[in-house]
């Protein structure tokens, strides 16, 4: 978990805390049907789902809100957790989901970089990972764009709610990979 979950500026967006006040927005872009199943969660069906989500993030502290720095429009989340497959400390999981209206605009690679590069610069993380399913294929260009290393695929890897089974594409970034790429400064 973050101690203290820092606001990013990027050149077009602004990651900062959820609020209470992101609610419909933040509902606008979780209940439709397009958005979730491709990272792997159902729609949410009501906005008590939502707020319930809602108050996680704000607790948690994991997850940024991505904002348009122009517009202050919410149009996705990203976030850093406890990668469940690993048991090492000190790695974390790259998640992230754009609204639909904001598809193909490199948004969610634009966030992924800057979460990325928090992740290793201020919490000093060892490795990052990150997934998609096979289906994925706007997922996979934000992955290779970002650098991460293909690891393989983790063949029937997750169950989702509705009791689908997918593979999970596995990829991840060390440290050390990640100042090699982008450099210390």
């Amino acid at each position: 978990m973050l101690s203290a979950l820092k606001s990013i500026e990027t050149e077009r967006l602004f990651l900062r805390p959820f609020t209470e006040r992101d609610l419909e927005e933040f509902y606008a872009y979780a209940s439709d049907p397009e958005v979730g199943p491709k990272a792997g969660w159902k729609p949410h069906d009501s906005r008590e789902e939502s707020w319930e989500v809602l108050q996680r993030f704000i607790r948690e502290k994991e997850v940024w809100a991505i904002t348009e720095r122009n517009s202050g429009r919410l149009i996705g989340s990203v976030g850093l957790h406890r990668d469940e497959k690993r048991s090492c400390e000190n790695v974390k999981m790259l998640g992230y989901v754009i609204g639909r209206p904001w598809w193909g605009k490199g948004y969610a690679t634009e966030a992924a970089k800057a979460a990325l590069r928090y992740g290793f610069r201020h919490m000093h993380l060892k490795m990052i990972t990150i997934y998609h399913y096979p289906f994925n294929s706007r997922s996979r260009r934000v992955v290779e764009k970002c650098g991460f290393i293909p690891e393989g695929t983790l063949r029937m890897g997750s169950q989702l709610w509705n009791g689908a089974v997918y593979d999970d594409v596995c990829y991840s970034m060390t440290r050390e990979e990640y100042f090699s790429r982008y450099g210390r400064f």
